[in-house]
């Protein structure tokens, strides 16, 4: 669930911050009052392309930032396992759009990449408008969607968070064998060191 938003120096919005309780939530408003607005700097925040022309008049970037609150079952905690994020009670998604055009993003303040911001996104949001492909068309959401419709999203976690154990297990074994490999190498060498010694013969 989409707990807040908090929007900072986008077009013209100069600070705004809004708090979702629970069951729907509608923003209405006339033409030009700012709903295509808040739209966009939300997008932003899911990994959205982004425009240096977001950033209002005068200031030197703007920001978004969406907590969410997803729930101990929910599918992107995978996500976040499966990047090294830690898995806290709320999510919180942040972008900083910077007026030369760059931008930086961040999940539970840590560093991440757009790409993953907008894995993630894609995980909590799905925004309809008249030419926006849906997620029923994605043949990547088919799974969780089938997860869901039958009750197993706790087990699809459970086997997430095994496959992801398993992983590392096997990630781990390779490490170790890559080094037992390193310590017969460097032993060999080693034999043959002693043994051209042997044959010089030095003597003190």
């Amino acid at each position: 669930m989409l707990a807040r938003l908090s929007i900072r120096d986008i077009v013209l919005i100069d600070r705004l911050d809004l708090d979702f309780g629970p069951g729907l939530a509608v923003l209405t408003g006339e033409t030009g009052a700012g709903k295509s607005i808040l739209l966009d700097a939300f997008a932003l925040a899911l990994g959205a392309r982004g425009d240096a022309g977001l950033v209002r008049s005068g200031a030197e970037q703007g920001q978004v930032t969406a907590v969410f609150e997803p729930g101990a079952a929910h599918p992107v905690n995978d996500l976040l396992r499966a990047n090294d994020i830690p898995v806290e009670d709320q999510l919180l998604l942040r972008r900083v759009q910077l007026a030369d055009g760059r931008t930086r993003a961040f999940v539970n303040d840590q560093p991440v990449s757009v790409k993953v911001l907008q894995s993630l996104g894609e995980r909590l949001v799905e925004i309809h408008g008249q030419h926006d492909a849906r997620a029923l068309v994605d043949p990547a959401s088919h799974r969780d969607l089938l997860d869901a419709y039958a009750g197993l999203e706790r087990d699809a976690a459970d086997i997430a968070r095994l496959w992801a154990a398993r992983r590392e297990a096997a990630e781990a074994l390779a490490t170790q064998r890559a080094a037992v490999e390193r310590a017969q190498r460097e032993a060999d060498w080693l034999r043959h060191a002693v043994e051209e010694l042997r044959g010089l013969a030095p003597e003190p």
